[in-house]
């Protein structure tokens, strides 16, 4: 059976109600793995991911984290495979080094929700930045890049289980997507694609097949990107982040439909 990179295949029986023996079948099924990112050495983070795209991932993660200002802020990257897993080997200049440190004291070990980890709450809630890129996107546009992007989700297709984000032109043309078991994974490695091939985040808006959380609105604000749409509904507290820090957010888009956020009362 030929999969994704990404998938492997694993056979399942097939119950259904009223039927004698369960007819056995192969199917692709995502891959998750643990990948432990480092820095000059230091654990920072481990997080549970789709092993593709690390390297997208690894540029991504420490844009949004803030351990580095663009991508040849990186040294050297190597993905090693371990026994257990991957690790994420990132060298960096010392003046980022010191932000790893100051950082890793507020994070533990955490899956791929880019909150869990800290603990402290000022940390969690800290202030974001206004965006201040600005683009002119007709709803046409929204209803055509949300028509286009199952033709783009290479590895949900084969599993069933990945989630994409994929950056649209204003016109509603998808130039770039990314998958992974994790929402904020994928967004992650979209944010770091877009750097690695210098292409303007502020120039579009993203579209993320997933609910939309505090976590993922932060991720786009601190990538100045100027519009965010979400396949799954919007929590109040994404919609007044948003709103604060001047991010146009779409939510519950489907091919018929979606929810603009509007100004909020108080």
């Amino acid at each position: 059976m030929a999969v994704e990179q990404g998938a492997k295949p694993i056979r399942f029986a097939v119950l259904k109600p009223g039927h004698g023996s369960p007819e056995a079948i192969e199917r692709a099924v995502i891959s998750e793995a643990p990948v432990a990112i480092e820095y000059n050495g230091i654990g920072y983070a481990v997080m549970m991911a789709t092993p593709i795209d690390l390297q997208d991932y690894a540029v991504g993660f420490s844009l949004s984290e803030g351990l580095i200002e663009r991508p040849d802020d990186i040294l050297a990257l190597d993905a090693h495979r371990s026994e257990l897993g991957w690790i994420l080997r990132i060298q960096v200049p010392q003046k980022n080094a010191e932000k790893v440190v100051a950082r890793a004291r507020q994070r533990v070990s955490e899956s791929s929700c880019g909150l869990c980890g800290m603990d402290n709450l000022d940390e969690v809630m800290r202030p974001l930045p206004r965006v201040t890129a600005q683009i002119d996107v007709a709803d046409a546009a929204i209803f055509a890049a949300l028509s286009a992007l199952r033709s783009h989700q290479t590895l949900n297709a084969q599993t069933g289980s990945a989630h994409a984000a994929a950056f649209c032109t204003p016109d509603g043309a998808i130039l770039m997507t990314r998958e992974d078991v994790g929402r904020h994974n994928a967004l992650d490695k979209l944010i770091g694609a877009l750097a690695r091939a210098d292409i303007d985040i502020t120039s579009g808006f993203i579209i993320l097949t997933a609910r939309c959380s505090l976590e993922l609105v932060q991720k786009t604000i601190l990538a100045n990107c100027p519009m965010l749409v979400t396949i799954s509904a919007a929590t109040d507290l994404a919609i007044h982040i948003a709103e604060k820090s001047g991010l146009r957010l779409v939510s519950l888009a489907r091919a018929d439909s979606a929810l603009a956020a509007m100004p909020q009362n108080g």
